[in-house]
């Protein structure tokens, strides 16, 4: 069962009471016997695992648009629509 605390409107003393969500039943000041009224505290959060951070769920980035080589060069002999099949430019050597 769920933990509230109470805080009374006569001495405002704070009563820690152990009851169901469901019993809405007045509670008083054990003290002074005053009215009650339910104090409302921030909850403490823990994000555990993955997913919580910009940088977990990134699409991978996009392999870049380069010519497809051949693996060997019987392969590029045989590929003639195959762009790796054409011959590399011939250098120039000036001697």
């Amino acid at each position: 069962m769920p933990t509230y605390d109470f805080k009374c409107k006569k001495c405002s003393e704070v009563v820690e009471v152990v009851r169901p969500s469901t019993d809405d039943s007045p509670v008083t000041c054990p003290s002074c016997g005053g009215e009650t009224k339910r104090v409302f505290s921030p909850v403490g959060v823990h994000f555990k695992g993955s997913g919580f951070y910009s940088t977990d769920n990134r699409a991978a980035p996009r392999p870049s648009a380069a010519a497809p080589s051949c693996p060997t060069p019987e392969a590029t002999a045989a590929c003639k629509d195959c762009p790796a099949a054409e011959p590399a430019p011939k250098a120039d050597n000036k001697d």
